[in-house]
């Protein structure tokens, strides 16, 4: 497997000075970060089939064993104070159980007999998307997993490093990124792992970008749980709304910290109507601006007086 080969180039490594073993090292991430672009095509199919599938109860489930299972934790793991997915719809089957987070579990990455039983315990539906990541492709643990979720239905995604390896061959969705051997041998930590965390962020995100969870690039279903990101939540509302800051921050007080509403209150609509048509519209706010664009050119007279000026722009 390329991953485990000795690179002729580096094997010396060790007696550069540090400076150009710096240099090469850093070169090996921009190679990583270049390697991926072959794959684009592939995560692309990915992420649409997984927004489909997910729907309004799906979960997204992470895979993975020592590098690649720590690095899919901390995908996962960002979803919910990123875009407010709720924890329940994230789910993490990984070698050796939670201990593994922080901790190298000796022989976890071979037991198939635990991949299966994660794997049932999570009782998995077609609508749930199990991503399993391993650099090598050839993990037991994360392929018996993957396999078994296939089993059950679930759209499965497999991501790794290595071509023409099992965990590419069992996912309806494969995705190879070939960044080759490690300056350091078998190390994947580095240029395997960076590819690997590029490619979680693109799949992830895209499924939010889809679900409505982003608008105008802003994250507009984050949840202002401190100072800091309540004043972020503050300035958002009134960049979308068009309006002074203490009209921002009074609604977002409104609207109980909810951004997409607190815009909609910031425009001029009583609670019961941003709420409404937010529901309509499965939360996504460049669709509630369409509609509330549409009623604006039947009805303009009805219509709240920041609106007619054209503070709405989808």
């Amino acid at each position: 497997m390329a991953t485990e080969e000795v690179d002729p180039r580096f094997a010396d490594l060790d007696g550069w000075s540090l400076s150009s073993a710096m240099d090469a090292m850093w070169e090996g991430q921009l190679a990583a970060v270049a390697a991926i672009g072959h794959a684009l095509p592939s995560i692309t199919a990915a992420t649409e089939a997984a927004q489909s599938a997910l729907g309004d109860h799906g979960r997204i489930v992470y895979v993975g064993a020592g590098t690649s299972g720590r690095v899919a934790v901390q995908d996962g793991a960002e979803l919910m104070p990123t875009f407010a997915w709720p924890s329940e719809r994230v789910h993490f089957i990984v070698a050796g159980g939670d201990s593994a987070f922080v901790t190298s579990i000796e022989g976890a990455e071979d037991d198939i007999d635990d991949a299966v039983r994660q794997v049932n315990a999570a009782r998995l539906t077609p609508n749930d998307v199990v991503i399993a990541v391993a650099a090598s492709g050839t993990t037991p643990f994360t392929v018996a997993a993957l396999q078994q979720a296939g089993s059950c239905g679930a759209v499965t995604i497999g991501v790794a490093n290595n071509s023409g390896t099992a965990l590419l061959e069992s996912a309806r969705f494969p995705i190879l990124v070939e960044t080759g051997p490690e300056l350091i041998a078998g190390s994947t930590r580095m240029k395997a792992g960076t590819a690997q965390k590029i490619v979680l962020n693109l799949i992830s995100s895209g499924i939010m970008l889809r679900f409505g969870r982003v608008y105008r690039g802003l994250m507009v279903n984050m949840q202002p749980t401190n100072a800091k990101l309540k004043r972020r939540a503050e300035v958002m509302v009134a960049q979308i709304a068009r309006c002074d800051p203490a009209l921002a921050a009074r609604s977002l007080g409104q609207a109980e910290g909810d951004i997409k509403t607190a815009v909609l209150l910031a425009l001029g609509l009583d609670r019961v109507d941003a709420e409404t048509i937010l529901k309509n519209c499965d939360g996504n706010l460049r669709h509630v601006f369409a509609e509330l664009t549409k009623d604006r050119d039947r009805h303009p007279k009805g219509t709240p007086a920041r609106m007619q000026g054209g503070a709405v722009e989808s």
